[in-house]
């Protein structure tokens, strides 16, 4: 069935120009002269959105979207609470539930919009996932070539021996040019990114025009469809070492995930989305997303070149003052201004490194990394779990925002998000819990608490840990020098957790972490008060009742 009939058969769209499946250049063309919205808050809903730098179409693609949308729009997100699905789903206030009746009225409205403009749509098929086991043909459909090609960027195009037939594909329809009126609609604002896991369908209105949209939205739903497999879908970076040593970062934003898995002596299998089977570890996308915020040129070198290749694709990083962009090098545009957004992005393919895994795929993980970055200086540099704390720090997902980075934060705030990403998490946390204690188990896997946070007091007072000892750390528990039997372990009178007191190349006075406090009493009472912020999430949650048990 050609691309028209099965839109019309899906949708019942039907008059519009499909574009499909252009090429990269193609849609780098088409995005300049045909994207069209809002991209100052008080601008029209017709200005250019993508722009080229002085490089043309052998340089990025530069990108600006709807000025309340710069990150994902989690307050607007759904999925259609049919029957089939309703007691599976984890409910939150990121991931809501959308009535039935009202969806199937919404959808109408859109495909009624669209056939009525009879505009372009441009359309992108792909794969999510590089296993053929599980990989789902994704095709995206929207009315922005920018959005095609980011597309293009960040998911396989073919995936030898996946089942690409049309009983398995996602279809997002993309419509940025619908603005929903919530009374009549269902939806909470003008705008709504919805999933409907039973008709495989994502659709996408308004002002969400956020890239990340397009990449999040597959996340999650893989993230609902994977563990009914028995696979893991995890949001991690992972990496393969010379033994053939698989290791896997959980990490929320700030904790190291990206810089940590950028190891020369390890290939990267990718930075955001893996599954694990029973097969190994496999990376969802094709490409990265990086965050360009401050970005040091130096320490991600990779970033810094694929600035300037062709294809790739800028989100809200603004011209240099007095040029247009047309005018700017990519490599000179000012990567501190975050005049737009903190959350500047920039996405490219995983090619642009030179040190990946073929095929976006690795072994069985020898080792898990739960990353955290503790701003109240409490945590060991690095603990060893087991069992049922692996389960418990998982489902925590705890690291700390820092003081001064919010309007109104003055001390250190704890950070909890289940599973390391809990607004993508569209299953109950503790089935993603279990399936990593098991999955654990049967490769005998090791895990250890990582923390890249701060040393001697909290932010502020202490030092953050330096990244030499963190990677000497890192290295360590890779190579399995802090295994059982290995070094002597003690335990943290407070946390519980299995400090090593000895790491080559670390000085053992810093893996007790109350021995670079000068005031041990006020170390105990911070330690304790972080204590309670971890017993409060867990009871907060109700993750007993979920069968995870507490080990603090």
């Amino acid at each position: 069935m050609d691309h028209a009939a099965a839109l019309e058969q899906l949708f019942g769209l039907k008059g519009q120009t499909l574009s499909v499946n252009l090429s990269k250049e193609e849609l780098f063309h088409a995005a300049i002269e045909n994207d069209k919205g809002r991209i100052r808050p008080d601008g029209p809903d017709d200005d250019q959105k993508a722009y080229p730098t002085k490089l043309g179409v052998n340089g990025p693609l530069v990108y600006y979207t709807d000025p309340t949308c710069t990150g994902r729009p989690v307050k607007d997100t759904f999925a259609v609470a049919r029957p089939s699905i309703v007691d599976k789903v984890w409910w939150k206030k990121d991931f809501q539930q959308f009535d039935p009746d009202k969806f199937e009225a919404l959808l109408e409205r859109v495909v009624a919009h669209l056939n009525e403009k009879k505009g372009t749509l441009y359309v992108k098929d792909l794969m999510c996932g590089w296993d053929a086991s599980y990989a789902a043909p994704y095709r995206f459909v929207g009315e922005y070539a920018t959005h095609a090609l980011f597309a293009h960027n960040m998911f396989p195009k073919e995936v030898p021996g996946a089942d690409d037939s049309d009983d398995r594909r996602w279809t997002m329809l993309n419509v940025p040019s619908f603005h929903c009126d919530p009374d009549r609609d269902g939806t909470k604002s003008a705008r709504a990114v919805i999933m409907d896991f039973e008709k495989r369908v994502g659709l996408v209105v308004g002002r969400a025009d956020y890239c990340g949209v397009v990449k999040k939205t597959m996340f999650t739903v893989m993230n609902f469809m994977l563990p009914d497999r028995g696979d893991l879908p995890m949001h991690c970076s992972a990496n393969v070492g010379k033994r053939g040593d698989c290791a896997i970062l959980f990490g929320l934003s700030g904790t190291g995930k990206t810089t940590l898995s950028a190891d020369p002596e390890r290939r990267l299998i990718g930075d955001d989305e893996h599954a694990w089977t029973d097969s190994g570890v496999s990376n969802f996308e094709d490409g990265c997303y990086a965050k360009l915020i401050d970005l040091n040129k130096e320490a991600e070198p990779v970033i810094a070149a694929a600035l300037s290749m062709p294809g790739t694709v800028i989100e809200n990083v603004p011209p240099l003052p007095g040029k247009t962009m047309e005018e700017c090098d990519p490599q000179e545009l000012d990567l501190t201004d975050s005049s737009i957004t903190e959350n500047t992005r920039f996405s490219y393919p995983l090619s642009c490194n030179p040190n990946v895994m073929p095929d976006g795929k690795g072994p069985q993980p020898e080792t898990i990394v739960l990353l955290t970055a503790d701003a109240f200086g409490v945590l060991p540099p690095i603990s060893i779990l087991e069992g049922r704390e692996v389960m418990y720090h998982f489902i925590s997902g705890f690291t700390s925002k820092l003081a001064g980075t919010e309007v109104g934060i003055t001390e250190p705030q704890a950070a909890f998000s289940s599973c390391f990403g809990a607004p993508f998490m569209s299953q109950k946390p503790s089935v993603y819990a279990k399936l990593l204690a098991e999955k654990m188990e049967q490769q005998n896997a090791r895990c250890i608490l990582l923390n890249t946070g701060w040393s001697g007091g909290a932010y502020g007072t202490g030092k953050r840990i330096s990244i030499k000892y963190t990677r000497a750390l890192l290295d360590a528990a890779l190579a399995g020098e802090l295994d059982p039997g290995k070094v002597e372990f003690e335990e943290h009178p407070i946390f519980g957790l299995k400090m090593p007191k000895s790491c080559p190349n670390v000085p053992s006075e810093i893996l007790n972490p109350r021995n670079t406090w000068e005031d041990k009493d006020a170390y105990d009472a911070q330690a304790e008060k972080l204590r309670e912020m971890f017993r409060q999430n867990f009871a907060d949650n109700g993750f007993a009742e979920l069968g995870i048990e507490p080990v603090m």
